[in-house]
């Protein structure tokens, strides 16, 4: 495989890379962070104005028409940058509704995103269950619509949300996947904080009445493949990320100790501080490459289930040397948050949380390799 970028791909990594440099600088995310700001709404602003936040949606609705390889590229750069912006969460629920939407939908819900004037999220992660491919929260058919009921976990910037994917069990072990607004009756959205301080909500349906139209696609036969569409897509998105927090930290790191001196030499003239950035180098390369290979494979149209799992292992296990190595080189100043790294560090610790540990994921290759799979 080869995963260089083609010229397009190039192109928007250097608006998105440029943008952000004159944006989210350090002194930006401190006044962020001391104001409580959820996210950079200026940077969101420029991102709009250039049409970054289109570049995956169909042209039909003011997008660009590009599409997963696209957004990744863009989504490498908010990591690199740790850049507090929404656009994961946004575009992790516009994809599917611009491709599994019915037209209703996709007017609706999408022209608003490309112009940056919406937020958009999706809710896949539930209390105590650890398949978010077979949600508790259940979907019972009610008269000519649904009746939802459930709780939903960690779901990215629900308390400024416009509209929440809410994927349900509608028995007969299928699942389909609702659009629901905030003003639904029955909704309650408890704020709460990432680790990475990423502003979130905890979800309880109860008796959420909603109409046909409401689940995603058909209005009579909701799409059953929908929720492994949008679960691959946003895991895909997080390891995205996950290349650029890791690269941008070592690359920091690089500079510190080739500038930083002891006993009047620089810390990368030392042989252990060398060794223990090189072992960082070499699991960053393999984050990058784990992540592009399972992202290539999605974008193709391609079975990426076991893809997926190797680069979250990477990205959980690998990710976790890196970000230690990284705060450790720094020595004392890795621990003052007047200093950049200790962003990479917490942002390292969501991606893990977030996409799930280690060890989960080499279950699910064991899993894969019995089954004949692997």
């Amino acid at each position: 495989m080869d995963f260089t970028f083609d010229d397009t791909q190039r192109d928007l990594r250097d608006l998105g890379r440029k943008i952000l440099d004159e944006q989210i600088t350090t002194e930006r995310l401190k006044e962020l962070e001391e104001a409580g700001e959820p996210y950079d709404r200026r940077c969101w602003t420029d991102l709009a104005d250039t049409n970054l936040l289109g570049v995956a949606l169909p042209e039909d609705v003011g997008g660009s028409g590009y599409g997963l390889m696209e957004l990744c590229v863009l989504l490498e750069e908010v990591g690199r940058h740790v850049a507090p912006v929404p656009l994961l969460a946004t575009l992790g629920a516009a994809l599917p509704i611009a491709e599994l939407g019915s037209a209703d939908q996709r007017s609706r819900f999408l022209p608003p995103v490309v112009a940056g004037r919406s937020i958009l999220t999706a809710a896949l992660q539930e209390p105590g269950h650890a398949d978010p491919l077979a949600p508790t929260t259940t979907a019972t058919a009610d008269g000519d619509g649904w009746r939802l009921d459930g709780e939903k976990l960690g779901v990215p910037y629900a308390p400024l949300a416009d509209a929440i994917l809410v994927p349900a069990s509608t028995g007969d072990r299928s699942a389909a996947v609702f659009v629901v607004t905030p003003d639904a009756d029955g909704l309650s959205i408890e704020p709460a904080t990432a680790t990475n301080g990423e502003s979130q909500g905890h979800l309880t349906l109860t008796g959420v009445r909603l109409e046909a139209s409401d689940a995603l696609g058909d209005h009579n036969a909701p799409n059953a493949d929908a929720l492994a569409w949008i679960h691959g897509r946003a895991l895909a998105g997080l390891c995205a990320t996950a290349v650029g927090v890791f690269e941008k930290a070592l690359r920091i790191t690089a500079g510190y100790i080739s500038e930083r001196k002891q006993f009047e030499r620089p810390i990368a003239t030392f042989q252990g501080a060398t060794l223990r950035a090189a072992d960082a180098y070499i699991d960053t390369e393999a984050i990058r490459v784990t992540a592009w290979s399972a992202i290539w494979r999605l974008a193709a149209g391609r079975d990426a289930r076991d893809e997926l799992a190797i680069a979250k292992f990477w990205v959980a296990d690998g990710g976790q040397r890196v970000a230690h190595a990284c705060q450790h080189l720094h020595g004392g100043i890795g621990a003052t948050t007047d200093y950049p790294i200790h962003r990479y560090f917490i942002w390292a610790k969501w991606l893990e949380h977030t996409l799930g540990g280690a060890p989960e994921q080499l279950l699910h290759l064991g899993d894969s390799v019995a089954a004949g799979r692997g």
